[in-house]
């Protein structure tokens, strides 16, 4: 009888969930606010016609000036067809439009970017690049989600060479910037050397490719990937091209094989995918990253039960290093927006890992310690990432981003100036400059 009980509970426990769920996106997320008044004739006027043909005026003399007296700087699409939808798989655009408005909803609580979620009914790659184009005079920037690989790498290089807005894919880049940043921190508290590094990537997908570009533009030389039919190797001939990149030459076939005397797993693939003996065969102070979400590749404690030197991260956030990508996305645009930026480069992706990286070994503001109920949280092996609430990652990742694009040659402004640029930001989170 009592095991009857708890499996009662438990179903109990999932359908109220589910109905909070419900309740909860009942309308939707997200809406529209006016930002200037309009209670008067006058004002009417002036917000339709007929006075809103001298910016339209001024505009079409100056397609620039849409930054000015347009939302355009301040705004950007979530465009998706529904075909990658988080662990759901190809679910459509309207199942995925919850999914996209959420989206939304951290753009603008996080780094308050405007942001409105863009679903189409269109699969084919030359189709939503070609719709994407069409909208894009609206928005400052683009953020694709939650489309398929391979057509995902194609759509966004393609836009972003048709386009003088950045366009960005945060499953691919999200992922890759945070993990960096985790490697980076890693590397420094072990003592280890990223080109030294054998590492191990379990999950070929978009973000799996990405993040081994990354690794190999911070340093890393030795890098395995796995997919679901094992070690992509020279031999095989069922690769596409994002694969054969990684294509390497080695007797391991199996992720067993390959895990053997790795420093670094990274897990993009399936729950229970790592076993504890394969944590065994890792070199000395290894760092796993199991993301597959929401069970991991390898819990924590299953680790903790075969050695002691592991430094790891989840996707979750009950566990240490959370890699959550609401530490990227929103500041990543917000810093681009800003200096109206006409894409986002490699560069500009790798500053803001540092920028992250760097941020894990400032103090932690109490409001986050609060936030997790904990006083003892210090960069560390338990904290090489920074949390998802301390706000401080707007100011470190938007002016990490801004000020490369400005090196870089993206940016539109000219007179960019770095210091003043984090004390606005700084009065953005906490309603004053106050001190640097």
């Amino acid at each position: 009888m009592p095991e009857f009980n708890t499996k009662v509970r438990v179903m109990s426990d999932k359908k109220n969930e589910r109905l909070k769920a419900l309740e909860y996106h009942k309308g939707g997320k997200i809406g529209i606010e006016i930002t200037k008044p309009c209670d008067t004739q006058e004002e009417l006027a002036l917000a339709y016609t007929p006075g809103v043909a001298i910016p339209c005026q001024e505009i079409e003399k100056e397609k620039e000036l849409a930054y000015t007296y347009t939302n355009k700087g301040n705004l950007v699409a979530v465009v998706s067809d529904g075909s990658a939808v988080l662990g759901l798989g190809d679910i459509g655009p309207e199942a995925g439009k919850p999914v996209m408005e959420g989206k939304s909803v951290l753009f603008k609580k996080f780094a308050d970017v405007d942001a409105f979620d863009i679903e189409l009914a269109v699969h084919d790659a030359d189709e939503i690049i070609a719709a994407t184009a069409a909208i894009a005079p609206t928005f400052g920037g683009i953020n694709l989600e939650d489309i398929a690989a391979p057509k995902c790498f194609e759509i966004e290089q393609r836009l972003q060479e048709m386009l003088d807005i950045p366009v960005f894919h945060d499953d691919q880049h999200g992922t890759a910037i945070i993990t960096t940043a985790g490697l980076l921190n890693a590397a420094e508290l072990t003592g280890k050397k990223i080109d030294e590094m054998k590492i191990v990537i379990n999950g070929a997908g978009a973000a799996g490719i990405s993040c081994a570009r990354m690794y190999r533009a911070a340093g890393a030389k030795e890098i395995i990937m796995c997919d679901s039919k094992g070690v992509i190797h020279e031999g095989r001939e069922d690769l596409n091209a994002y694969k054969r990149e990684f294509a390497v030459r080695t007797d391991a076939r199996t992720l067993a094989d390959a895990i053997k005397g790795a420093d670094m797993f990274l897990g993009l693939s399936v729950a229970g995918a790592l076993k504890p003996e394969m944590v065994a065969s890792m070199a000395p102070n290894p760092v796993i990253f199991a993301l597959a979400n929401p069970v991991p590749e390898i819990l924590p404690e299953e680790v903790a039960k075969v050695r002691d030197d592991v430094i790891m991260g989840t996707g979750r956030s009950d566990y240490p290093n959370q890699v959550n990508n609401v530490l990227g996305f929103p500041f990543i645009f917000r810093g681009a927006l800003d200096v109206r930026a006409r894409k986002i480069t490699e560069n500009m992706k790798m500053a803001a890992a540092k920028a992250l990286a760097a941020l894990a070994k400032e103090p932690v503001p109490y409001y986050v310690k609060a936030a997790y109920h904990k006083e003892d949280i210090s960069y560390g092996p338990e904290h090489i990432i920074p949390l998802p609430f301390n706000k401080e990652v707007l100011i470190w990742v938007a002016s990490a981003v801004a000020k490369q694009a400005v090196e870089d040659g993206v940016a539109r402004v000219e007179d960019f100036d770095y210091d003043t640029y984090r004390k606005s930001l700084r009065s953005l989170i906490y309603g004053t400059a106050g001190k640097e």
